[in-house]
């Protein structure tokens, strides 16, 4: 199966992206910090250090991402609640990234972020939740995890399911007043005219 290794590969990717995001924003926050850039009268200090924050916020958001694929590829299993919101919204930061790398930087970038959106969309697809067709051919009933509408109910000996025991003081089929889509009385339009 392709599941593990492509969830491993995930793990790895994303993992470099953390550190190559946080190491990045860092130092640009070095460099505005030591050149003392302003970009339209905002405080250098302001700058450096909003950059340092952000590098360390992103950084650990994507690291944290990668522990996500990185516990789906040892468990072999999907990755379920929180983990799977996070991997979802890996894939939709790639996405517009891409969508932003093609115009600024060139498709190099583009094609790198598509690349790792493919591969996030292909960890999340890959891994079947309620177990899928296998399940189902395994012939097992809704309750020895086999597929819910494979269930068998009992049959009478005529082949007929059997008839519910009817409670006392229920309505039955018949019992209510026929009701009408028509009022019982129409009256006819008024005259006009004297």
């Amino acid at each position: 199966m392709v599941r593990r290794p492509v969830a491993w590969v995930v793990a790895v990717v994303l993992l470099a992206e953390a550190l190559g995001i946080a190491a990045v924003n860092w130092f640009l926050g070095v460099v505005v910090d030591r050149q003392k850039m302003s970009l339209a009268g905002l405080d250098p200090d302001v700058m450096s250090t909003s950059s340092k924050i952000g590098g360390v916020v992103f950084g650990l958001y994507f690291a944290l991402c990668a522990l996500v694929a990185l516990l789906v590829a040892i468990r072999d299993r999907a990755p379920a609640g929180f983990g799977r919101i996070l991997l979802i919204s890996a894939a939709v930061v790639h996405g517009l990234l891409g969508a932003f790398a093609w115009g600024l930087v060139g498709w190099t970038a583009f094609l790198f972020m598509v690349v790792v959106l493919g591969l996030i969309v292909l960890v999340l697809m890959t891994y079947d939740r309620a177990g899928g067709p296998e399940q189902a051919a395994s012939g097992g009933g809704a309750d020895e995890g086999g597929d819910p509408a494979a269930r068998t109910e009992p049959r009478n000996e005529a082949g007929a399911p059997p008839r519910l025991p009817e409670q006392r003081g229920a309505p039955q089929d018949g019992d209510e007043e026929p009701q009408d889509s028509v009022p019982a009385q129409v009256t006819g339009p008024a005259s006009t005219t004297p």
